[in-house]
Order: structure tokens, then C-alpha cells, then sequence
């Protein structure tokens, strides 16, 4: 897997499979930073509906092409989604921001882990796709904005206001937010952004370290974790969330790959998962 190199001309989304369980999502506009236009948003949105029916795949590893990991809006032009000529403005306007939103409400959806490779600048809407993914590993040149108060609308947008704040905490979150200014890697990794910072010839590396960890774990135990914990942070109580805890555990400990991973640990060897 590379994270660092420009891509060629092609897809708006280019998938790769290194490995079996492991998933990569280049988004794939190097010329434009990874700015969000329609057909990647649209390309995008494709291949998380395809993942939602992907019973093999455990981790997804979103990057971005070239030197730029996503820089949000295409500010020069969205182009026109198909259909939407025939509507109001306002209500195309409500269609894109909706289109655009729901992918970080799709990748908290999914049972996949998804661990953003941040190879470059992180703005707007691409600050969004690093909050909502699981992990969150950066090369050290990333650089990082919640740059939509800038262009005249709110600073709360795509998720960020409620992902940002349980990320960082709200003091930081709200300055991040009302001021838009940008902040490097190393700021990142201080406030709580991101889970580690490397040089950018590193980058590979440590995702496939991180990915290594991750398949460790049984697939159903991993989905599980991932539900659990971005539920703790809505559940009301300490209580509820005992509870959910509770039921995950027994349905985890009533399968065939909770035996294989007691025995793989007990044992010292790698893990060979059924998924039943």
C-alpha cells in the first residue's frame, strides 16, 4: 500500500485490496488536494454501499492521492448532480449538503474499522472523514482545518460539531471551529485528533502496523468494539452503557472465534478466524 505518491489519472476512487480483510480507498483528484466534487463523493458513497454488503472485509483505509489527503469542497465547481436541474436552489443545495454529510454517517454505520491515512491537508470536508473514522494516523507535512466558517456558512458542519468536540474536548473544539485556523500534525496528535504522527516515508508502515493489531481481533469482536464505543459517548448513563457492554460481551463470548482467540492468545500463535 502506498499513501505519499501521486496517483495517475483515473477513477475518482481507487480500491485496492493489500492484503485479505484490508481495504484501501484512495480518493484519487491529486490535482485538486482530494477536493470533493460530485463524482467522488458519488464514487464514495458507491463503495461504502458495497462495503455494507462485505461480509470479508475488517478494515478500510481511507487516503488520498498525491500530496493531499482531502481539502474539502471543489470550491471551482461541485457539478451538477443527475436529476437536480429540475428542483429549487435551495432544495439542490439541501441535496449536496445532504450527499456529501452522509458519508461520515455511513462510515460510523459500518462495522468495518476504518483508519484514516492522513498523507496530506485535511480541510473542511476532509477533516470530517478523519473525525469520523476510527483511527487516525498522520504523516507529519498533514495539515488540518474546519475551514467552513471561512467561506461564509457555519463552522458546524458534516458531523464535525459532534465529532470534533468528543475528539478533543469542547474548549478546543469550539476555537478549532469559530476561528478556522489551521493546525499541523503535531497539534493534532497533542489535542487528541490523531493516535500517532510519522515521518511520511513512515506512513505505510505504521497503518500496516495498526492494521496488523486490528486483525488480531476476531471479526465480530472488532464490529463490536467499534459500535460500543461511539455508542458509549451517546449513551445517558454509565448504567446504559454497562448494559450494552453486557449483552456484547455474551453475544461475542457465544461464538466459535471467541475459543480461537482465547486459544490463539494461551497459545502464542496467529488467530484463524471463521467469522462464526
Amino acid at each position: 500500500m502506498s499513501t505519499g505518491v501521486d496517483a495517475p489519472t483515473g477513477p475518482p476512487v481507487i480500491v485496492e485490496q493489500p492484503r485479505p480483510g484490508v481495504v484501501v480507498l484512495r480518493m484519487n483528484r491529486p490535482a485538486q488536494l482530494n477536493a470533493m466534487n460530485h463524482d467522488l463523493v458519488a464514487a464514495l458513497h458507491a463503495e461504502l454501499d458495497r462495503l455494507a454488503d462485505d461480509l470479508h472485509t475488517r478494515v478500510v483505509v481511507l487516503t488520498g492521492a498525491g500530496r493531499g489527503f482531502c481539502s474539502g469542497l471543489d470550491l471551482g465547481g461541485y457539478g451538477q448532480i443527475p436529476g437536480a436541474q429540475d428542483i429549487g436552489e435551495t432544495q439542490q443545495s439541501m441535496l449536496l449538503q445532504s450527499r456529501i454529510a452522509l458519508l461520515v454517517q455511513k462510515i460510523r454505520r459500518l462495522p468495518q474499522v476504518f483508519v484514516a491515512a492522513v498523507n496530506g491537508p485535511a480541510a473542511g470536508g476532509g477533516l470530517a472523514l478523519v473525525c469520523a473514522s476510527d483511527v487516525r494516523i498522520a504523516a507529519e507535512p498533514a495539515v488540518f482545518a474546519a475551514s467552513f466558517i471561512r467561506i461564509g456558512v457555519s463552522g458546524c458542519d458534516i458531523g464535525v460539531s459532534w465529532l470534533l468536540p468528543r475528539l478533543v474536548g469542547a474548549g478546543r473544539a469550539h476555537e478549532l471551529l469559530l476561528t478556522a485556523r489551521k493546525f499541523g500534525s503535531e497539534e493534532a496528535l497533542r489535542i487528541g485528533l490523531l493516535a500517532d504522527v510519522v515521518p511520511s516515508d513512515e506512513l505505510d508502515a505504521r497503518v500496516n502496523a495498526a492494521i496488523d493489531d486490528l486483525l488480531l481481533a476476531a471479526p465480530m469482536s472488532l464490529a463490536l468494539t467499534k459500535r460500543g464505543m461511539w455508542l458509549a459517548l451517546e449513551t445517558p448513563s454509565f448504567d446504559t452503557t454497562i448494559e450494552l457492554e453486557n449483552r456484547q460481551q455474551v453475544l461475542a463470548m457465544n461464538t466459535a472465534d471467541q475459543t480461537e482467540a482465547m486459544a490463539s492468545y494461551v497459545g502464542r500463535r496467529a488467530p484463524n478466524y471463521q467469522n462464526r
